[in-house]
């Protein structure tokens, strides 16, 4: 049976973001604890994107977008542009803080920005890992193209292809761009799967699917996903994670005191410093 979920929107003033990961139905699918939509918008001038440098524990960020560019900083020393098709994969392990910002040079108006930001929980043992972070640009990534569909592999492996993304456990994670009337099968290679319709009127097995939504295909079955106009869709999911995690903020571990002790680092400035950052996101009150 195909479950439908609504995520929450969050209007964050210049944007909207829609959560489609964690719900009540869906607290995690595969290692993806998070999954956020961000936009479509179109950035009025001297606005974008600017998320202040915060701290992250026990997981993978990861950045893909269709339109629009953001600079990653981090306290690696990490000074990033991702632009539409890259990939951004932080690995936060231990702990790494980082800022998301749209370049000031951009800032003329018009700018666009549509993407998808996921968070993959580590497995236990890679938790404390160092941290990381890898740009991968769209040209490495695998393309596949058929019959008016144009698949990329993000991380993981998916239709015979290997992302040349480092990941931590068997991830399926793939962008879908569906020409009208193109149609393509959603595989029952891996464990755990979602697809989330970013836009677009599409069908799944023949049911109309709502854009903005998150879709649960029938476990183990395979489905054939149709595009009725033109879509965009992004398919993931992998290996159940290997226990419970507990997220809190922008912490993720499978210990609360763990959880309890990042707080504590944060407060006390010990998640280090951002080159070419001032600012900072306290930590919330709760």
């Amino acid at each position: 049976m195909t479950t439908i979920i609504a995520p929450r929107e969050h209007d964050i003033g210049n944007m909207v973001v829609r959560r489609a990961v964690p719900t009540l139905q869906a607290r995690s699918v595969g290692p993806f604890v998070f999954v956020d939509h961000m936009g479509p918008a179109v950035f009025e001038p001297d606005v974008g994107v600017d998320v202040r440098p915060h701290p992250h524990i026990g997981l993978a960020t990861v950045t893909f977008l269709w339109s629009g560019t953001i600079r990653h900083r981090d306290s690696l020393g990490s000074l990033q542009d991702i632009n539409p098709g890259d990939v951004n994969w932080m690995t936060a392990g231990r702990g790494i803080s980082h800022s998301e910002r749209t370049p000031g040079e951009l800032r003329g108006g018009g700018q666009p920005l549509h993407g998808m930001q996921t968070w993959v929980a580590l497995p236990k043992a890679h938790e404390e890992t160092a941290p990381a972070f890898h740009h991968h640009a769209a040209a490495t990534l695998p393309h596949l193209r058929h019959r008016g569909a144009h698949l990329r592999v993000i991380a993981g492996r998916a239709y015979g292809e290997q992302s040349p993304v480092a990941v931590f456990s068997d991830t399926l994670n793939v962008a879908i761009d569906l020409d009208p009337d193109a149609e393509m099968r959603i595989e029952a290679s891996h464990p755990e799967r979602a697809l989330y319709i970013l836009e677009g009127e599409a069908q799944l097995d023949g049911h109309d699917l709502p854009a903005r939504h998150l879709v649960l295909p029938t476990p183990g079955a395979p489905a054939v996903l149709r595009a009725k106009t033109p879509v965009r869709a992004l398919l993931f999911g992998g290996e159940p994670l290997d226990g419970p995690r507990h997220l809190w903020w922008n912490f993720v571990s499978s210990s609360k005191e763990r959880i309890e002790q990042a707080k504590r680092d944060w407060e006390a400035g010990n998640f280090g410093t951002i080159p070419g950052e001032t600012e900072f996101i306290p930590l919330p009150e709760r």
